[in-house]
């Protein structure tokens, strides 16, 4: 008897840490490998370096505008970005790949929210901004992962010359 109740114990202390775990990671921010230094879409922005400023406004109606943005390679860009709309709404940067690859990971967490430096995530009217650095020519994509909207279309590119 006294064994069942140290196994019976034992699993629902199992289970209880699991589930603190899940709902930190399901609800807490989450890390990026693009915030950590350069990648193939550039690098953490420094505020005293920036080129130039770009606004963007994010909308009810899933889209950014503009959704197709041109820099030169080494430029440091300030976005400045406005959620004009009233959903929450976010922009982040990444490959094409990794942001379907993040997509898919927020509509099994929709909580999750994003502290890294190639992203922001503004509640209806707020405003933020994004320093990144663009380190070489290309394309790097953007788009609000949260359930719903990327699908819908709410994705731009930054076109790096």
């Amino acid at each position: 008897m006294r064994k069942m109740q140290s196994r019976a114990a034992a699993a629902a202390s199992a289970l209880s840490i699991a589930l603190v775990c899940a709902s930190a990671l399901a609800a807490g921010n989450h890390g990026s490998h693009h915030g950590d230094g350069p990648s193939a879409i550039g690098e953490p922005g420094d505020a005293a370096s920036v080129n130039r400023t770009i606004k963007v406004d994010m909308t009810d109606n899933m889209r950014f505008s503009p959704s197709d943005i041109t820099v030169q390679a080494g430029e440091t860009i300030r976005f400045v970005v406005r959620n004009a709309g009233k959903l929450r709404h976010e922009m982040v940067l990444g490959s094409e790949a990794d942001l379907q690859a993040h997509y898919a990971d927020m509509l099994k967490m929709p909580g999750m929210e994003h502290a890294d430096p190639n992203a922001v995530t503004l509640e209806a009217g707020q405003s933020g901004e994004m320093l990144w650095r663009f380190t070489r020519g290309g394309r790097v994509a953007f788009g609000c992962l949260l359930p719903g909207h990327y699908d819908a279309g709410m994705r731009g590119q930054v076109s790096v010359r």
